[in-house]
């Protein structure tokens, strides 16, 4: 692989995170455990939205190359994230609810190194969701159903736990939850909870239904999201670059959804003027940008199919000025997170629809 491809940054990208996999035999890859250094930063070396952006970028590689080594690889990064994100933060019991026969029942901590505070550790419907995604992604890689039989059984974990009811008999969602999923930590609605919500619990459903495992297993909560979403202007994309990125990732996944093509009609024209080259966005001081942040609008905008040239110059300008920079400029708290998306912007592979069909 060459290393100045956008395959070959996106492979020294994922190394800096875990480690030199690449130089693993067959044998050793099926013992293989990701390490918690480098690794993907948070608690005892696992963070959620980090190591769901390193089972795709995996998955990516396996497909890729139609090597079986990094598909063992993906499979074992997500066993080593249940063995630690799906436990107590001493690693001596499973979240509440969760056995070792459903893992997944009592959710799968964000990661945070704090146990309390402000920033303290608990559970994040967006990134539970992008987890979701990865198991899914790697079970139709993988031709294995058990993985999304794992993401639909997060899915019902979690899902009645960040509805509550606003007024009698009307319910809206929460940002975040605690660990045990019993208390409400952040009463606000993420912006593209719900949205978000509706097309990957959507996608689950319709995988486990192509997979034999059962038609509308998800039905009631994809209902709820629905429900939600009337009720909440949801196509207004944000001018903060990762959450327009991951808005216009979203809605590539079901294109036709109604939401979906006027979300995505709105943020195209949003992200092109947001990441030009005279934009007060990128004309910041470097120390003022964030790195992954950037990254999440390049992938969003790479997987709509609809990008013209002069958008997609706009993105490898974006890529290449982190690439040219000085280390490339990623806070040491930030490198991984910033490694995986950078991974996935160079190389959106199986975060596209398209990959794996």
């Amino acid at each position: 692989m060459e290393p100045s491809t956008p395959k070959g940054l996106a492979m020294a990208a994922m190394t800096a995170v875990y480690g030199h996999f690449d130089e693993l035999s067959p044998g050793e890859a099926d013992a293989w455990v990701p390490p918690s250094s480098p690794g993907a930063g948070g608690h005892r070396g696992r963070y959620l939205w980090t190591d769901a952006f390193g089972v795709v970028n995996f998955v990516t590689m396996a497909v890729g190359t139609s090597s079986e080594k990094y598909m063992t690889l993906a499979k074992r990064l997500v066993w080593a994230v249940h063995d630690v994100l799906g436990r107590t933060r001493d690693g001596t019991a499973r979240l509440d609810r969760a056995t070792d026969q459903e893992p997944l029942k009592g959710g799968l901590r964000i990661g945070k190194t704090t146990e309390s505070g402000p920033d303290c550790d608990g559970q994040y419907h967006h990134y539970l969701t992008l987890w979701m995604f990865a198991l899914n992604r790697l079970s139709v890689a993988a031709k294995d159903p058990a993985y999304n039989d794992l993401a639909i059984q997060l899915a019902r974990a979690i899902h009645p736990h960040f509805f509550v009811e606003h007024a009698p008999g009307q319910m809206h969602m929460v940002w975040k939850i605690s660990t045990d999923m019993k208390t409400v930590l952040v009463q606000s609605q993420g912006n593209l909870d719900a949205a978000t919500g509706f097309i990957i619990f959507k996608l689950l459903q319709d995988t486990a239904e192509k997979q034999g495992r059962g038609k509308g297993l998800l039905e009631k909560e994809v209902d709820d999201y629905a429900k939600v979403m009337g009720r909440k202007e949801e196509t207004h994309p944000s001018g903060d670059p990762l959450d327009l990125g991951m808005g216009l990732w979203v809605s590539h996944i079901y294109p036709d959804e109604a939401w979906s093509s006027e979300f995505k009609g709105r943020a195209l024209a949003l992200a092109g003027r947001l990441i030009s080259k005279d934009s007060p966005t990128l004309n910041r001081p470097v120390a003022r940008r964030l790195a992954f942040r950037e990254f999440g609008a390049c992938l969003g905008i790479s997987c709509c199919d609809a990008m013209s040239p002069e958008l997609q110059a706009k993105v490898e300008a974006v890529l290449d000025f982190w690439e040219n920079h000085v280390a490339r400029g990623f806070e040491e708290e930030l490198r991984p997170i910033s490694q995986v998306m950078y991974a996935a912007a160079r190389n959106p592979g199986a975060f596209r629809m398209s990959y794996l069909t």
